[in-house]
């Protein structure tokens, strides 16, 4: 559509108090959403409140400018794209009112499921459509979809529990509309539509009269046939219902201002049944078996997905019940007590295994081990992106549904036809209502492999058509499926699409080309641009991504799990600015435009990178909590690399100071007094400004006996036989900064019967180095240091490390930058923390019975790379009962929160949650931190100081052996 873009924006600019952008950075952020599609809009607006929003679109709307409205953007379908691209998820984003009487609730469009959802639960109610996205999805958007979600097979889809909205409607009037409710008798009854809607109720009502027959006859045919306009709700015997037609609307006809949604009560107790299958097929043929049991949920999950989880959580799976299978369904039972409840599964489980041979069955009844289960299938949209070898897969034939009792002819017939194109996938989904969701193999890079793909779906398209279905169950049709709709409705059908269109939008500016007049499925696919074409010429590796920095930045398919606002460790900075360009998705989207190269032009030079990755703490918590592993840290540090790469003089003065840390620290043990000295007098501010530091930062004390000087001097080493050696890395934070513990860990190490040797010369991982982007000093540091230490190594020696941060580079980072190393790969395999090394080495000893509350904060790397599992075991033997709250990251990051511009934004991160956790904590309570930046930020924002593990371990051992002159091997 021809409009003046500059003169829109000057409008928007002028007129809107929110947040208005034709820019490159803010245009990149939205080019897609989790689909395939790539549409880069003209404009971007985030409005402040609803005014905002009315203003814009009106704006708009004078400026003939086509208009996409969206809110978590994690649609799957390419479902809000291109235009004038308006986020209502930041600030419209408002519980407006709750009635637990009428089991109610009131809201704006930007209103996040997952907010929702927790203040209903303080009634004891819930919302019935519930997506695997719940944590970032808005309901303005699930409102457009007509989103289902999990317990949509006992309480429906979205707009089975829409009661009222209040929309915006294509000329900019304001009008409420209340749904009829599914046995077509409305709150208000019989009541005219609201006047503004007169004129439109009328056209539907002729449109539904006059095509009675194609309506009654294909649609509304089973629960989840989303595809297409809900025409049913238009049918003379139903009544014109316009709130639940605008339900899947995908914003073509009107705007949501408010709605107010019905609120479920879920029963007093739920158990978690799980089965296993020998195949997705057996599965599916038991779904008429359970579903007359009345299941809240009948959700799958595969093997593929399951072996993709990470380990600990697969651990935690088999040990939370999932039984012996190939393919599981999580079958919740509801009842009004646990007995009931655990009858009722019982009752299912024992119909199954009559009914379906090779199956298996488990009640699961712990909230805890319930919520490990469901994580496995929470996570499915990512895992299912990558298969175990590495290879990609896509959406693109991704949650087509038939009715349930068709699923088993649907999935045999499927995976011919996938045969036939040589494609595997990974597939979970919801069962109990026939919606099957896959991630295929698909080549969407090349000009043959996306021919390909267009003749798939329209082959699968046929098939599920064949079998009653819907090629969309859930998300919408967007630029997926909309050119699928005639193949599947027939022409008579879209056409009447078009018909209902020009009444409610006669202009065809709100979200144009989706649903009516689609392109076709293969146009605009971002995989097929020119990012792959990007010069290669990386120093990193990307060892797990074929060494293409292009396949790297694919792995981010917008599954949004980076923007919600609490919980894990992913995205620190986003969890305060709640900005798209902190978000770890808005990074990735960015960087792949700078390899697309037509909105960012500048490559690795660009601004625009530069400013997006400018908040990134590269905590590495993307590695760890995002489903498909995006590793924004290792990104970051290429970017910076090669961004400063034969230009010294423009890289900021933290790069020198806290870069280089280990060759200053190794200065400063020459004279640690003189150095404190310095940094404690009235020059420190100076030292600050010269090293880039922020000026309200402490700057770290140098210890005036370093570890390594201390180990070779004063400590009488535990030698003797029956000792197992072992090496101790000694970091340069242990090592110059925190002596203290590296002198508890050798004292522990001791006590557990090892022999602890240091190397033999001084050593250093290259972590400073990779995180400010130096990359070529930091291979060069790690190569050396790992010949340092290469004897050890090629003895199979276990190493051991004490901070996380460089303990996590040798099991990450360091393959990457040192891809054909032998020892970076002996590394990887024999670096280990103090708690690994304990139970790997002397798994008989048992650790001092320490006996104390401790609060744990765990470092975000730890976290993301080497796990907790080994720590927390250790914890327990010892009699350390740790609580470990759910606080991210403590924003410190190394260098980060102390550089100039940072150390704001990096309390705001420590104040969310784990400073006053710390504060709050009793003074009895230990406070466990083995990251020194983690100490670091706690000694900061609080009057309580962090230790390492090691340190209360060592306190319960008999001094003299804790002060290294014991020689008595052995456990305890």
């Amino acid at each position: 559509m021809e409009y003046d873009v500059a003169r829109l924006s000057r409008a928007l600019e002028a007129q809107v108090r929110g947040s208005v952008g034709a820019d490159a950075l803010s245009r990149a952020l939205y080019a897609t959403d989790a689909s395939n599609y790539r549409v880069v809009p003209d404009v971007v607006v985030v409005p402040r409140d609803e005014q905002d929003l009315v203003t814009a679109l009106g704006l708009a709307r004078e400026a003939g400018a086509p208009v996409a409205l969206r809110g978590g953007g994690t649609s799957m379908a390419g479902n809000a794209l291109g235009g004038v691209v308006v986020d209502v998820s930041r600030h419209l984003d408002r519980v407006l009112d709750l009635d637990p009487v009428a089991r109610t609730a009131t809201v704006q469009p930007g209103v996040v499921l997952g907010h929702l959802v927790a203040a209903a639960q303080r009634h004891g109610l819930t919302f019935g459509a519930d997506p695997s996205s719940a944590s970032r999805c808005t309901l303005g958007g699930m409102i457009a979809n007509n989103a289902c979600g999990a317990h949509s097979v006992a309480w429906g889809t979205t707009a089975d529990n829409v009661r009222s909205l209040r929309v915006l409607t294509a000329a900019g009037e304001q009008a409420r509309v209340d749904s009829l409710g599914p046995g077509g008798a409305g709150p208000r009854g019989s009541t005219p539509p609201d006047p503004v809607l007169a004129g439109i109720h009328a056209e539907m009502s002729r449109l539904g009269r006059d095509h009675a027959t194609l309506i009654g006859r294909r649609f509304g045919t089973f629960s989840r046939q989303i595809s297409g306009y809900a025409l049913q709700h238009l049918h003379p015997d139903r009544g014109v219902d316009l709130a639940r037609l605008l339900c899947g609307s995908e914003g073509t006809l009107a705007t949501t201002l408010e709605a107010t949604v019905a609120l479920a009560e879920p029963p007093p107790a739920v158990v978690l049944l799980t089965l296993g299958f020998p195949d997705a097929v057996s599965a599916a043929r038991s779904v008429p078996t359970v579903l007359p049991h009345g299941p809240l949920t009948m959700e799958s999950i595969n093997a593929t997905l399951v072996e993709r989880l990470p380990d600990d959580t697969r651990r935690a799976a088999q040990q939370a019940g999932l039984p012996e299978g190939r393919m599981w369904l999580l079958v919740e039972i509801g009842g009004a007590d646990d007995a009931e409840a655990r009858t009722r599964a019982g009752d299912v489980a024992a119909a199954v295994r009559d009914g379906i041979p090779g199956s298996t069955a488990a009640v699961v009844t712990d909230p805890g081990a319930q919520a490990v289960l469901w994580r496995c299938r929470r996570d499915g949209t990512g895992l299912a992106t990558r298969r175990a070898d590495g290879a990609e897969a896509w959406a693109g034939w991704e949650d087509a549904a038939v009715p349930p009792e068709r699923l088993g002819d649907y999935l045999t017939s499927l995976e011919e036809l996938m045969g036939r194109y040589g494609y595997s996938g990974a597939s979970y989904g919801h069962f109990g209502e026939g919606c099957m969701h896959l991630r295929i193999d698909f080549d969407l890079v090349t000009d043959a492999g996306v021919r390909a793909y267009r003749g798939f779906v329209e082959q699968a398209t046929d098939l599920v058509v064949s079998l009653g279905g819907s090629v969309s169950g859930e998300h919408g049709d967007g630029r997926a499926r909309g050119g699928l709709l005639e193949r599947m409705y027939g022409a008579d059908a879209t056409a009447l699409f078009a018909e209902v269109k020009r009444v409610w939008d006669p202009e065809g500016r709100l979200n144009p080309g989706v649903v009516v007049d689609p392109p076709p499925v293969d146009a605009a696919l971002r995989q097929h641009g020119h990012a792959q074409g990007f010069p290669q010429r990386t120093t990193l590796a990307f060892t797990a991504d074929g060494g293409s920095f292009a396949q790297a930045q694919r792995r981010c398919v917008g599954v949004g799990k980076c923007v919600q606002t609490s919980g894990g460790v992913m995205c620190p900075s986003y969890q305060v600015t709640r900005e798209e360009k902190d978000s770890t998705r808005g990074r990735a989207r960015v960087l792949f435009e700078m390899m697309e190269g037509d909105v960012i032009t500048d490559g690795w030079r660009a601004e625009e990178v530069h400013d997006a990755l400018d908040l990134c703490l590269s905590c590495k918590g993307c590695v760890g909590d995002c489903p498909v592993n995006v590793d924004m840290a290792s990104y970051k540090a290429e970017f910076t690399h090669q961004f400063y790469r034969g230009r010294p003089w423009a890289r900021p003065r933290s790069h020198w100071s806290m870069g280089w840390l280990p060759v200053l620290a190794r200065g400063a043990a020459l004279a640690p007094r003189t150095a404190n000295a310095l940094t404690g007098s009235r020059l420190a501010g100076l030292v600050r400004r010269a090293g880039g530091v922020a000026p309200d930062r402490e700057l770290p004390t140098f210890a005036t006996q370093s570890f390594t000087s201390w180990f070779a001097r004063e400590h009488t080493p535990a030698r003797g036989e029956g000792r197992t050696p072992v090496l101790l890395w000694p970091d340069t934070f242990t090592t110059h900064l925190a002596p203290e513990v590296g002198r508890a860990a050798v004292a522990v190490l001791e006590d557990a019967g090892m022999e602890v040797h240091l190397p033999r010369g001084p050593v250093c991982c290259g972590l400073t180095w990779v995180s400010t982007g130096q990359l070529g000093v930091a291979r060069r540091v790690l190569r050396r240091s790992l010949a340092t230490v290469g004897p050890a190594l090629r003895a199979g020696a276990t190493v051991v490390g004490l901070e996380p941060s460089c303990t996590a580079l040798f099991r990450h980072e360091a393959v990457d930058l040192l891809p054909d190393d032998e020892l970076a790969a002996l590394a990887r395999g024999q670096v280990r923390t103090l708690a690994e090394t304990l139970a790997e080495v002397a798994p008989g000893w048992e650790p001092p019975q320490v006996g104390r509350e401790a609060l744990v904060q765990v470092h975000c790397h730890q976290h993301a790379v080497l796990g907790f599992d080994a720590d927390r075991a250790l914890m327990e033997r010892a009699g350390i009962r740790a609580r470990v709250p759910d606080s991210g990251c403590c924003g410190l990051a190394g260098n980060f929160g102390f550089e100039d511009g940072h150390a704001d934004l990096s309390r705001q991160i420590g104040e969310r949650v784990l400073a006053p956790e710390v504060r709050a904590a009793d003074a009895a309570t230990e406070v466990l931190a083995d990251g020194f930046s983690c100490r670091t930020q706690i000694a900061d924002l609080t009057a309580r100081q962090g230790r390492h593990l090691a340190e209360l371990l060592a306190d319960g051992i008999p001094r003299t052996q804790a002060a290294g002159t014991a020689s008595a091997p052995g456990p305890r």
